[in-house]
């Protein structure tokens, strides 16, 4: 069953400090509303995740039917569904942590103009947040051997279903023969191509955690804010205040900047003024300040 897929998935968690990059003014909002964006998985950074996904299924489906696989209808269908529904479906909202808060890389996405910070958390803390607002949350998948394998067993999955509702699969049927039974895992294969990310990306070593499938956007909490060059739906991820605090910081770092001093205390004196203070303190990342 690909619910069993899915579970498994998502059954590991963190044991090491999670940590979410931001900027100046990601940190003044989420301090500021106490909660996270959680952004549609369509419109995060890496706009080609889902596709990453697709790529992969059609990959495998290529396979089979090169191989004399006699299901083409089925895999016909399920793919130009899958594909469809990836971009026009049901919503699924997540937000990035990284097992690493002092990456280059992510420096470089987050501190133009020596403006970015990683706020660390516990991650039985992030439980606790994401339990209390039933999300999810998974280690993202970048190697290429897992991928094809769990694709394989999604596949399988959707030949099993098939089967087991009766339909052959060998042409006869019509267009919307398989509809319904591919209804019935369309949050799974959300779920599941929520962590399946490019093996370029591997560094990152990415945690995400991941809401329910949102069925319904116009009775769902969906709000939107301006992306690089267009809309992009999300939803908040509240932090649970703990032990009188607002919410419960473990560790931050300053990116990189050109005013270490005085950038170190202005942080020091934001997080005091709302009441946050930091288990483990403030740290500079010592990555030397380049203007671009």
């Amino acid at each position: 069953m690909i619910s069993d897929i899915t579970a498994a998935l998502y059954a590991e968690t963190p044991q090491e400090r999670l940590y979410h990059y931001t900027s100046f003014s990601g940190l003044l909002g989420i301090v500021g509303i106490r909660a996270l964006w959680a952004s549609d998985i369509r419109y995060m950074n890496d706009s080609s995740e889902l596709k990453h996904a697709a790529d992969l299924l059609r990959t495998e489906i290529s396979r089979r039917l090169g191989a004399g696989h006699g299901r083409h209808h089925l895999f016909d269908q399920f793919l130009d569904w899958f594909t469809y529904r990836i971009t026009n479906g049901h919503m699924l909202f997540a937000s990035s942590f990284r097992a690493n808060g002092n990456l280059l890389s992510q420096w470089r996405g987050y501190s133009r103009l020596g403006k970015g910070v990683s706020l660390g958390f516990s991650p039985d803390y992030i439980l606790r947040c994401a339990g209390h607002q039933s999300f999810q949350i998974g280690r993202c998948i970048y190697d290429c051997k897992q991928q094809e394998q769990l694709i394989r067993r999604v596949v399988d999955a959707v030949e099993s279903l098939a089967e087991a509702h009766g339909l052959d699969g060998d042409g006869r049927s019509n267009e919307n023969s398989y509809l319904a039974i591919f209804q019935m895992i369309e949050s799974d294969l959300l779920r599941i191509a929520a962590i399946l990310k490019h093996p370029s990306f591997r560094e990152e070593e990415e945690w995400r955690i991941v809401s329910p499938v949102v069925t319904d956007y116009l009775a769902a909490p969906v709000l939107f804010r301006e992306g690089t060059s267009m809309l992009v739906p999300y939803i908040q991820f509240e932090l649970m205040p703990e032990n009188d605090s607002p919410f419960c910081l473990d560790h931050m770092f300053l990116g990189p900047t050109p005013n270490i001093t005085i950038s170190m205390n202005s942080l020091t004196l934001f997080l005091a003024k709302n009441g946050i203070q930091p288990k483990n303190g403030i740290s500079y990342c010592q990555i030397p300040f380049r203007a671009r």
